[in-house]
């Protein structure tokens, strides 16, 4: 049974995108893990960062969502074999529209999701940067949250607003919900902003605060825009090795627990 991670901030640029996708390249290709990659975000910028742009006519994750098409009209495969996405579209904002009148609307992805599950070791969603019914609908059916950051002092305030919807999710809608943890992007551990910025993460969310951090790298910034995961883009560069790392974590924790 796939383990679901939802990677989500509401504050936009914040490498949200960047770590679903190479998060999930990762574990498909450091340990061989099945993963299905589901993009949440209506800018539809994880589809593209994989080299799948969905065209004219062909169905993604709204489609999916609405009931219009199957989950084997909607995977669709990447360089990675063991990779696989289920892309989105700008069609996708239309779906938060139309979910507000419908019943359990926070629950159609983990209705949809039903009976592929097993295909998988883990599904990893991007989830738009807002706390609407999308990113509510990824919460639902995850097991964990992955929190990208920058160290900044409004990226702060954002988590605390977060980690209070997270709680309300799991009172209300899941149960199971936990933090997978916080990750610090754009790291630069040269300048003092930085510094004090993760000294008060360690503070008040030690708990959660990954060990991994994500470095300002060109090659990462690069890599979306010639439709690869940076570890097939350059897998010895400084992104790559980080979110290998991030991934290793990420085994390394869950088969701890």
């Amino acid at each position: 049974m796939a383990r679901i991670i939802s990677v989500a901030n509401q504050k936009g640029g914040v490498g949200k995108t960047t770590t679903a996708v190479n998060l999930s390249a990762s574990l498909a290709l450091n340990s061989k893990s099945r993963v299905l990659l589901i993009d949440m975000d209506p800018q539809s910028n994880a589809s593209s960062a994989v080299g799948v742009s969905l065209e004219e006519g062909r169905p993604g994750v709204y489609e999916f969502l609405v009931g219009e098409a199957s989950f084997e009209e909607v995977m669709y495969s990447t360089e990675i074999k063991e990779l696989q996405v289920v892309p989105a579209s700008p069609d996708l904002a239309g779906a938060e529209i139309e979910l507000v009148v419908q019943d359990n609307r926070e629950k159609k992805l983990l209705g949809a999701l039903n009976g592929q599950r097993h295909r998988y070791d883990f599904i990893v969603i991007d989830c738009p940067p807002s706390l609407g019914l999308l990113t509510l609908n990824a919460f639902t059916v995850s097991k964990s949250v992955l929190i990208p950051m920058q160290c900044e002092y409004f990226a702060l305030q954002g988590l605390s607003h977060l980690l209070k919807t997270l709680k309300r999710v799991k009172n209300s809608l899941n149960p199971n919900l936990v933090v997978e943890g916080i990750l610090l992007t754009m790291y630069d551990g040269r300048t003092l902003l930085t510094n004090q910025v993760r000294e008060e993460i360690d503070r008040y969310f030690k708990d959660y605060l990954l060990e991994t951090v994500i470095p300002r790298n060109v090659r990462l910034s690069e890599a979306p825009s010639h439709g690869r995961p940076v570890a097939l883009y350059d897998d010895r560069c400084r992104g790559a090795e980080s979110y290998s790392e991030l991934a290793q974590e990420i085994l390394g924790r869950i088969y701890h627990n």
